[in-house]
């Protein structure tokens, strides 16, 4: 018997790397997941190589930042890896999640894979938070001090909530020391977590361009998939590698090169690219605790959507409405980020409360049709739901895009699936 069958810990690696049976059809839209795993080895190795250099002290923490990029052996790499590191793993994440949301990748039974994602997310925008404090320049200051004072906001506890972050009264030399130390510790949850995600993954399955679950047409893990992996590593390599060696802090802001001072307010407080659309959330509600629930139901909205659909076809590919629809949040999520970037002032202001509209309505809509959709599904009634809509618009023309009739896995009822779309 081969080894990869006798070591217990081998077998773990020859279940999830090289006999793990994957659909046939998976692009290579599916080596985001293999790309963020590699890409947070790299952090953690590297932030653990700079916390040896590291000094969490308010008048010391600038100083020996520059210390590790002029003395330490290859420091000036390290970081630059670290910090545009941070960077791709958020565009990463979020192609990944763009990815699940168009071939509904979200939907049982993958309900328990899709909720503990998310809640990497949260808590990986909060390790880069904090670890964009550490630096202590003035961005990292003062994007400490609004981000925090956000919290001031929750009723009753909120003031002494902000006290007990602080360590004090202000943002000081307490604070930075608590942010190094769960700047420190976050990731190895995030890596259970992912632990956790891969085993959620290995139990129900991936999903395929086709959303149609299939247990007959697949293939190993290795060498069909792994090769493909490879090729994504090497395109992330590179560049990676441009921005690291030729131009490391594009991704970054200017003001964060100076040193932190309390007494100079910097005239625009950015955060970093990775939370510009919820900042323009945030700053889109004029109310401060409105606008900290904004922000935050804008990331948790995401939960509820593993709940809505228990249709066997997941994909949008079938679904001109929500393929058109999903194109629109896209185009609506990068309008989010350049206004976030933009000083708080009209249009943008305007344009800032028109897109957040439309990034809750995308998710509204999409609940909703799930929705129908299940009932469509699951009570086969979709001439009521043909007539319904043809005369609920009769300024619209209403086609019939497809029907295809199956049955459904595990039982003998045949479910009718209605594909359509609008037109003038």
């Amino acid at each position: 018997m081969k080894l990869t069958k006798r070591n217990p810990i081998l077998v773990l690696v020859n279940d999830f790397v090289i006999d793990s049976p994957l659909p046939t059809n998976l692009t290579y839209f599916w080596n985001f997941g293999s790309l963020l795993g590699v890409n947070l080895v790299i952090l953690i190795i590297s932030g653990l190589t700079l916390a040896m250099h590291y000094t969490p002290n308010t008048l010391l923490a600038f100083s020996s930042v520059e210390h590790i990029m002029r003395d330490v052996n290859n420091g000036w790499l390290l970081r630059y890896i670290h910090a545009n590191g941070a960077s791709f793993f958020f565009i990463w994440v979020y192609l990944h999640i763009g990815r699940n949301l168009y071939y509904g990748s979200y939907r049982s039974p993958r309900g328990l894979l899709w909720s503990i994602g998310v809640v990497i997310f949260i808590l990986m925008m909060a390790t880069a938070f904090i670890g964009y404090v550490l630096p202590w320049g003035q961005m990292s200051f003062w994007g400490a001090t609004v981000i925090t004072n956000l919290l001031s906001a929750i009723p009753w506890i909120g003031t002494d909530f902000v006290l007990f972050v602080w360590g004090g009264f202000s943002v000081d030399n307490a604070t930075l020391n608590r942010f190094f130390s769960l700047h420190y510790l976050l990731p190895f949850i995030l890596a259970a977590l992912v632990v956790m995600h891969l085993l959620a993954l290995h139990q129900d399955g991936s999903n395929n361009p086709e959303g149609i679950s299939s247990s007959s047409d697949r293939l190993r893990f290795h060498p069909y998939f792994t090769s493909k992996d490879l090729v994504g590593f090497v395109w992330m390599a590179i560049l990676l590698s441009i921005f690291v060696f030729f131009a490391p802090y594009y991704l970054g802001h200017p003001d964060n090169s100076i040193p932190a001072n309390p007494l100079v307010t910097p005239h625009s407080i950015v955060p970093e690219f990775d939370f510009l659309p919820f900042y323009a959330i945030l700053r889109a509600i004029p109310s401060k605790l409105g606008g900290v629930i904004a922000m935050f139901g804008a990331l948790l909205i995401l939960f509820p959507l593993a709940l809505i659909h228990t249709n066997n076809v997941r994909s949008n590919r079938y679904r001109p409405l929500l393929n058109l629809l999903f194109w629109i949040f896209v185009f609506n999520f990068f309008v989010l980020l350049w206004v976030g970037a933009k000083p708080i002032a009209q249009p943008y202001i305007l344009i800032g409360q028109i897109s957040t509209i439309i990034y809750f309505l995308y998710f509204v809509i999409l609940m909703i049709l799930g929705c129908i959709m299940t009932y469509i599904y699951t009570k086969s009634n979709c001439l009521f739901i043909y007539f319904f809509l043809y005369f609920f618009a009769p300024s619209y023309k209403f086609n019939l895009f497809i029907i295809i009739v199956y049955r459904s896995m595990g039982g003998a009822k045949y479910h009718i699936l209605l594909y359509s779309y609008f037109t003038y």
